[in-house]
């Protein structure tokens, strides 16, 4: 088939198996139906389907030495959002589904979350630190205005005194400012806003269900403006597709408040890689092989590199030539230089019901 006809506003074209799966299914133009043009009609865009998930734990801990917290929460499992380049998409092979277009449209939702986030705070054993959420993920994909399992689970966290930090790229975060600017006035709370690229026409090719460049900005703005910190995440960083926006991004987002930033080198583990490349092929065909060349001279000859130190950031000349850039502009914006951290030292669970109350 054409990847050009792929499906209207997804941002796989395809729906490859995943490597857990031995048996494989291709769709080819047979040529029978007269009626389309299979070089010119996009495909059907796949419906979105809807699974609840029963999950019965809901902390995920981890002891990688790239990322600052060794605790998360997922709400969400797959995201609407179709961001091409997402690292989580392989995650969907374990639950015997593509991390093409099922990643998009083959959703799960959490509704006991919030439910189980309470329980697992208030075991004597627990001990508080950082928490994330949207480390896999997005936490405020469009599920969220329909199920508000994000919403439930922040309410827990204040209730707790529980520190927590959050990554999106969804305007959606500022309907929750209420409770973020209440945590943050504790030090209990950060958000970090993903900014991708500031065009329009590229960001509806690489995230094609995701918020537009300036309301990420203007989510930016309102955070700011409420004394919640904010991170702008430029990422992924992709060699001539996006990097060289990078000194823009970081102005348009100090510019909008953000008081500090990050950046992160392109990602293509397992399967992301072949879908990655037929993205490519379908948007840029131009400079397709130049793209994935330079992707392999920043990973060591490969398309992804899971060192821990090098896996974000990369390494090379072209990987430290966007380092060197990132730290001038860095510099020159005034950005923080050292974060903070959150509170861990406030944590306490509040009454449940039916619990004995103190007299002293």
């Amino acid at each position: 088939m054409n990847p050009m006809a792929g499906p209207k506003a997804r941002g796989a074209r395809s729906n490859p198996k995943s490597r857990f799966q031995r048996q494989e299914r291709v769709a080819i133009d047979d040529g029978w139906d007269l009626d389309s043009d299979p070089d010119t009609d996009p495909a059907p865009d796949p419906a979105t389907v809807i699974h609840v998930d029963k999950t019965k734990s809901i902390i995920t801990y981890n002891s990688s030495p790239d990322i600052p917290f060794d605790r998360s929460i997922n709400p969400y499992r797959g995201c609407a959002h179709g961001c091409i380049y997402c690292f989580a998409r392989p995650g969907h092979g374990y639950l015997d589904l593509s991390s093409g277009l099922d990643f998009e449209t083959q959703l799960f939702v959490k509704p006991d979350a919030p439910t189980l986030l309470a329980a697992e705070l208030r075991h004597p054993r627990y001990r508080p630190a950082t928490l994330a959420i949207g480390a896999n993920t997005d936490p405020y994909q469009p599920l969220e205005r329909q199920y508000g399992i994000m919403r439930g689970c922040l309410e827990v966290l204040a209730a707790f005194n529980h520190p927590v930090a959050i990554v999106t790229k969804s305007h959606l975060v500022t309907r929750d400012i209420d409770i973020l600017a209440a945590m943050a006035a504790k030090g209990l709370a950060s958000v970090a806003v993903s900014v991708t690229s500031l065009s329009r026409e590229l960001h509806h090719k690489l995230e094609p269900r995701a918020a537009l460049p300036r309301l990420r900005l203007d989510a930016i703005r309102q955070l700011a403006q409420a004394g919640i910190p904010t991170t702008v995440l430029a990422a992924p960083m992709i060699p001539r597709i996006n990097d060289h926006e990078l000194e823009d991004i970081l102005a348009a987002a100090r510019h909008a408040g953000a008081t500090r930033a990050a950046y992160i080198l392109l990602r293509l583990p397992h399967e992301v890689k072949d879908l990655f490349a037929e993205w490519l092929r379908a948007h840029f065909p131009d400079r397709a092989l130049h793209v994935l060349s330079l992707v392999s001279q920043q990973r060591d000859g490969k398309l992804n590199q899971s060192d821990f130190g090098k896996r974000f950031v990369g390494s090379g000349p072209h990987a430290d030539l966007l380092r060197q850039r990132f730290h001038i502009a860095h510099g020159k914006l005034g950005f923080a230089t050292e974060c903070a951290g959150l509170d861990s030292s406030q944590f306490a669970a509040p009454p449940a019901k039916g619990d004995q109350l103190r007299l002293f």
